[in-house]
């Protein structure tokens, strides 16, 4: 997990947080508008960069099923993952609601949930 602090609810503050992850990178595979956050060409984060049609910022992220459904119930800001499999992926809308801390658990759960599931000999190639 990362040690440094973010301010989440600007473009700036989540993307500093996504790439500060060993191995993260960035790309627009889906065109401009979606920024996509994978590490070893698997994605753990999709940032919604539609803030400038008057929407908020969004970024939709992987996690364990019951824990996405609950977070869905509880938060109005998070629902299921929007264009995205809903068991497996929340979209978190960035409008201050959500704590920068809680914000932060969940990006390090999808990131963890995704580097976990990489093969042990590139997961072990990137710790070193």
């Amino acid at each position: 997990m990362t040690q440094q602090t973010f301010v989440l609810n600007s473009f700036d503050g989540i993307d500093a947080c996504l790439l500060s992850y060993t191995g993260a990178d960035a790309s627009y595979p889906f065109g401009e508008g979606a920024r996509v956050y994978k590490v070893a060409n698997k994605m753990f984060a999709l940032v919604g960069e539609s803030a400038s049609s008057g929407e908020a910022l969004s970024v939709t992220l992987k996690g364990p099923t019951v824990q996405n459904e609950l977070l869905a119930r509880d938060f109005l800001a998070i629902n299921p993952g929007y264009h995205m499999n809903k068991q497996h992926w929340i979209t978190v809308t960035l409008d201050g609601s959500i704590e920068d801390a809680l914000l932060e658990e969940l990006v390090a759960e999808s990131y963890d949930l995704v580097f976990r599931s990489l093969p042990k000999r590139v997961r072990e190639a990137m710790d070193s």
